[in-house]
């Protein structure tokens, strides 16, 4: 019934974003990107994971070059690299050229592979997901492969989950392997922590586009 529930919620939610236009996928994406450079010059991490957005996932394309833009110059971004049994592997993004396509419809860094333990060394971890609740769940796609990367790594990194407005929901469908993640970016409100509990997501970063409040 859980897988079942999951299966619907990720379906009514991927046609929501591909009902979205151009241009209002362009804004978001612009309002995602702001967010999360400001989180990233204000925590400096040595080390960061994202992912390359396809279609309409929140963040748009070009999210790594921006990124890695915001980065301190001797920081490393990781990117990851999907395995035939879907876990992740990693390697440095050094920019997009050296950007290949692979399966699924993704791209991912053409350099050397630095293993999926790796990613525990993460400061900063972007997540890919289609929706989240205020309890920190999140609705990937399916495969486990971010459920597999993320148990891999310390409780206390910072794992952030771009959205669209209206894809941090009060409460998801969940199984026991399903793992949390700590916070989600939004076009409207920005980065926002998630506690333990409906409705006490707050602020960990100050907005970076003057006039929006939570709500809009």
């Amino acid at each position: 019934m859980t897988r079942a529930a999951k299966r619907n919620a990720r379906a009514e939610l991927l046609a929501r974003r591909r009902s979205l236009s151009g241009p209002a996928r362009a804004v978001a994406a612009g309002r995602v990107q702001a967010e999360l450079v400001a989180l990233v010059r204000r925590l400096r991490p040595r080390r960061m994971t994202a992912y390359v957005p396809v279609g309409s996932e929140p963040g748009g394309a070009d999210l790594p070059e921006v990124l890695r833009a915001a980065l301190p110059t001797e920081a490393e971004l990781l990117l990851p690299v999907l395995l035939a049994d879907l876990d992740l592997d990693w390697a440095a993004y050094t920019g997009p050229g050296a950007l290949i396509a692979a399966g699924r419809g993704i791209r991912e860094p053409a350099g050397a592979r630095l293993g999926v333990a790796v990613v525990a060394e993460a400061e900063l971890m972007v997540v890919p997901a289609v929706a989240v609740d205020r309890l920190g769940r999140r609705l990937g796609r399916g495969g486990g492969s971010y459920d597999r990367a993320l148990a891999r790594v310390p409780e206390a990194t910072l794992t952030v989950v771009p959205l669209h407005d209206g894809e941090l929901v009060e409460a998801l469908p969940a199984e026991p392997h399903d793992r949390l993640v700590r916070a989600v970016v939004t076009p409207a409100d920005g980065v926002r922590t998630l506690d333990a509990g409906p409705g006490a997501a707050h602020d960990v970063a100050p907005h970076t586009s003057a006039g929006r409040t939570r709500g809009e």
